[in-house]
């Protein structure tokens, strides 16, 4: 676009409009948005966009008083920025170094690419008592570099304990293309009682996509989840499920040369 062009839409764009644009965009839109001009720099870093920002992305915030602002503008990681983008930015800040601790427990509870239910019910936990929103958990954990373990515990804490509705999870996941990424969960059942004898321990495993397990098409396996470790069942373990391979690739593999 050129620059006549650019001037002439910013100069003919009234301010109500153009903020309810900038209003509409995730963040990273915005700080992009920003960079092209002193117009719209100026807009993408007014205050009522970032207080919209920063209400969005932690509701929590609605109730907040014009005296906490200030005292998070104190702050001494803000201490060169004003408001409510400064009040963002250190709690983004706060989220990101939260999320490390998260993923750090997850790896040193899975050195094997599977995890106890005791850890990873106790991973949920963290991410509740770190005050995680649905925003902070698409950002930090719904990503494709991460392992699908770390991805099913971001999943599962949406799922339990913000009650996020489907349809928005499942948007979530096709946004970051992770949808189709499997787990197994495997769990072992205490064997029944026959004629006076205990028969062996039942071992029962399912491999569930990120995305069935979003619409909650697996209701037992997200039933042994919940409940971990309980009652007539013994352990739960939760592993990336390996690709199949087909009898095909095996007649292959063992063709001679």
């Amino acid at each position: 676009m050129k620059a006549s062009s650019s001037k002439h839409i910013e100069a003919s764009l009234p301010e109500d409009i153009a903020l309810k644009i900038v209003s509409s965009l995730p963040v990273l839109d915005v700080c992009s948005l920003g960079s092209c001009s002193r117009f719209w720099r100026e807009l993408c870093g007014s205050d009522s966009v970032w207080a919209f920002l920063c209400k969005d992305r932690w509701p929590a915030l609605k109730d907040s008083s014009a005296s906490e602002i200030k005292a998070h503008e104190l702050h001494p990681q803000i201490d060169s920025l004003k408001g409510w983008k400064g009040l963002y930015i250190s709690k983004h800040n706060e989220m990101a170094a939260r999320s490390t601790i998260v993923v750090n427990f997850v790896k040193q509870c899975s050195p094997t690419e599977s995890i106890e239910v005791g850890h990873y019910l106790a991973a949920i936990e963290i991410l509740w008592s770190m005050q995680f929103g649905f925003k902070d958990v698409q950002m930090f954990l719904l990503k494709p570099n991460l392992d699908v373990l770390l991805n099913l515990v971001g999943l599962h804490y949406c799922i339990n304990w913000l009650e996020v509705p489907a349809e928005c999870l499942i948007e979530a996941l096709n946004s970051c293309k992770i949808e189709g990424r499997k787990v197994r969960v495997q769990w072992w059942k205490l064997g029944r009682w026959s004629y006076g004898f205990r028969l062996q321990d039942e071992t029962h495993s399912r491999n569930i996509s990120l995305e069935d397990f979003a619409m909650a098409k697996e209701e037992e396996v997200l039933g042994v989840l919940r409940r971990g470790a309980i009652y007539e069942v013994r352990r739960v373990q939760i592993s990336v499920a390996k690709p199949t391979r087909t009898l095909w690739s095996c007649q292959t593999s063992q063709a001679p040369t």
